[in-house]
Parts: C-alpha cells; structure tokens; sequence
C-alpha cells in the first residue's frame, strides 16, 4: 500500500500520484528466457489446470501442459521448449502452496501453434479462446472464454484502457504500438457477444493513447477523469453508459461486457495468430529498482531473474509487490514465478511503501467517503476483530472490490482490505458448509 501524501478525496474514489514517469515512455524489452521455467497450476481465479504431461517428457514452446480444472479454469502452455524435470509442490511467494511444472529450456525455440480456424463464428472464437487459455489480463485472472458467454443479453462492450494503479505502464505501451491488434481483439470479442457498440475507456494522463484510439480506430473513445480506480468494472460501466451494477450482480447484468485492453490483445493473438497465451508485458518499477523497464515476460520466469535484467534493488527496497501498489499482493519471500495475470513487480522503499503500525479506529468515516462501492469498511474491520462474519456480510462486505482505497485514507492506517479478505473467505468457507 502507498503512503498518503496530500490526498485529494474524490467522490467516489482518491487521487493518487500515479508514478508512471519511471517507465511510461520506456518501450517494451524482451527478456530472454530462463534456463528454468516453473509453472503453476493455479493461473486465476477458479480451479488448479490439470497437468498433462510428465517427468521427462519433451515439450514445444506453445504446447499445453495443462488442462483446465474445471467450468472456472484455463489451459496452461509451455513458454519455452525444452524437457519436464519436475512436477511438484512449491510454496510460492505468498506462503501459499501450489502445484509447478517445471521445464529446462533446450533453448531451440521449437514452437507449436493452434490450428489455423476454418471459420470465425461465434462459437469459433469463443472456443478458441478458452483452448488459448486467455484469462482477464487486468489482474483477476477470470477465465475470458466465460465471459465471452455471458448468461445475460449484453448490448456494449467496453475496454479497460484506463491502467488507473500507480506505476504499472504496461497496458500504456501495448496501446502504444498494438492499437490496431487491440481494435481487431475487440471486435472479435464484440462478435462473440453479438454485439456492435465497442467502447474504450482511457485516462486524461494518457493524450496519447486516446489520440491514437480516436484517429486510427472506430472504437469510441471515453475520456476518463484521472483517479483511483477508475478501471474498476463497474465504476467503468457508470462512466461510459450511466448504467449503475445492482449489488451482487455483474456488467452483464446490466447489459454491459468489460475487457481489458491486454485482454483483448491476447485474443487477437489466438485467433488471428494462432498463439495461446504463455507470455505477456509485466512493468517492473519502484524506486527500489535500479532499471525500471516493461518486458516481455514468459510465464514461470523466476522473480530473481527478473530483478536481475532490471539492474538489481537497492540497498532501500523495503517491500516487493506483484502487480500494483493498490491491488497488488506483498511477497513473502523473494524467490517466486510469473504468472499469466502479473502486471508488475514493484520494489518499493521506505518512502513509498507504508510501514506505520496501526492504531485505533477514530471514527472518522474517510474510509467510506472514498469508497467506490458506497460501503463502510471501518465496520468490517470491526466486525472481522469480533469474528462476526455474518454482520460483515449483512453490510455487504461481499461487494467489496479489494481497489485499498480505504486504507490508504485511513489516518489510522488500520488493515482495512486485510480484514475484508478474511471476512470474505470466511464467509465462502461458512457457504460451503452450507450456511448462510
């Protein structure tokens, strides 16, 4: 979380310094491929991949070496060809356990591709994109295929090109130099959805990404106010349609699909390149990094290495963060892998990143002023200390999108998004065991 330096509240949501002078005009370098790469099972929100392949097999660079666990799940490839030395477990660099393919690099850069599609139906699309393994490129990881399919009659699809997390500048280059790739993804999508209406929303602090969208493509560019999080879906649905997301339902719900503008890229990839997805552009920044750069990354790169091709960290790197500052994750330990949904690897120092110890809630109500959702995390917070996980979700604690807004307001520097997590997996553990 960053420190709160002059805070401008918004109505809803903050401003923040966005920080993106380290790499915002640093094109897009390719990292060369490990010697090693470990590969998690667990690449987004749903069930593990299944593996597929085993010790001593030799792989192709682009081959599936894991078959989605479930309805919520997603194919995994192969970054590199080379041989299956391991399938094992490995506590990543959240302390959590999760199940690796790990593959030594023959470095012969044999690749295997999808077959090329006969036709572009919807059906065509929407299959190729969950054979590609594609999930939501913003962050959440979910799988994009499901999306593609939604229950409700949708009408508009908008592109997340807003990149509101301080820092990370990789969604910024990709609409740079990919701004047709990005068009012809979205009408893939669009198709898909059976829909003609394509929107993309993209921030004031990028005049060139909106000069480019607005003269090069027939998406109809919105505008959007700088601040935190603009990008989340469904403040992104109220600004570029004024249709409002009943609680606890979806943008389709209102009519409404949001892609993210990588997202939409990697579709493109698949279905006009034939290329699933095992590699993307991640922005490694913070002034704890001696190189900020956006790289092209492949999946199960090693963190170490990559702090390596970026010079290093310097003696002040207090905290190391995956994905951005807000909504990012801290690592728990150094060592750890790429997946498919990692925007950035942040180093941060002391001067960014927050280390105050909390004190106790002075009911000043800054938490739920700034709150995108109109909700009060100060009472889930309390609720959380009290294990009264049933008020939490009486007061819709399961609204809650995780944006960290509160607690970067928060004068007390209370753990706000913390005690919404646990109050939320408690909750779905209770769900499972069939309370309420």
């Amino acid at each position: 979380m960053l420190i709160q330096k002059d805070v401008k509240i918004l109505q809803p949501g903050i401003h923040v310094p966005d920080n993106k002078h380290y790499t915002g005009e640093k094109a897009v370098e390719i990292m060369p491929a490990s010697k090693k790469v470990y590969i998690s099972m667990s690449q987004g929100i749903g069930a593990p991949a299944k593996a597929i392949v085993n010790v001593g097999d030799r792989v192709l660079k682009g081959q599936m070496i894991a078959e989605a666990g479930g309805f919520i799940s997603a194919n995994i490839y192969s970054s590199v060809a080379g041989n299956v030395t391991e399938i094992k477990d490995i506590i990543n660099s959240f302390n959590v356990l999760e199940k690796y393919i790990v593959i030594e690099n023959d470095f012969s850069e044999e690749e295997l591709k999808m077959e090329p599609l006969k036709s572009f139906e919807k059906d065509d699309i929407v299959n190729r994109v969950k054979l590609a393994g594609i999930v939501g490129l913003g962050g959440a990881g979910f799988p994009t295929s499901v999306k593609m399919s939604p229950r409700s009659k949708v009408d508009t699809l908008i592109l997340d090109g807003a990149e509101c997390e301080p820092y990370l500048t990789c969604d910024y280059q990709l609409m740079l130099t990919k701004y047709k790739e990005i068009e012809e993804g979205a009408h893939l999508i669009a198709k898909a959805l059976g829909v003609t209406r394509i929107k993309i929303g993209i921030e004031l602090n990028k005049p060139k990404c909106i000069e480019l969208f607005q003269n090069n493509t027939d998406l109809e560019v919105v505008p959007l106010q700088k601040k935190y999080p603009q990008g989340a879906e469904k403040s992104l649905v109220y600004v570029c349609t004024k249709r409002k997301v009943p609680a606890g339902k979806l943008p389709a719900d209102a009519g409404v699909a949001v892609q993210n503008v990588s997202t939409c890229y990697a579709v493109y990839q698949a279905v006009i390149n034939n290329l699933p997805l095992y590699e993307r552009i991640m922005t490694v920044a913070g002034k704890g990094i001696k190189e900020p750069k956006n790289i092209m990354v492949k999946n199960g790169t090693p963190t170490t290495e990559i702090i390596e091709f970026c010079g290093g960290v310097t003696d002040e790197t207090i905290k190391l963060v995956r994905g951005g500052p807000m909504m990012g994750k801290a690592m728990y330990i150094m060592d750890g892998f790429t997946k498919k949904m990692d925007s950035g690897l942040l180093a941060l120092t002391k001067e960014e990143a927050n280390t105050q110890m909390p004190t106790n809630c002075i009911n000043c109500g800054r938490c739920a002023s700034v709150c995108p959702m109109h909700l009060t995390p100060m009472n889930y917070d309390h609720f959380c200390l009290a294990d009264r996980y049933d008020k939490a979700k009486d007061y819709g604690v399961m609204n809650c999108i995780e944006c960290g807004s509160c607690a970067y307001v928060c004068p007390a520097k209370r753990s706000l998004v913390q005690s919404i997590v646990v109050c939320k997996t408690k909750i779905r553990e209770q769900m499972k065991k069939g309370g309420k």
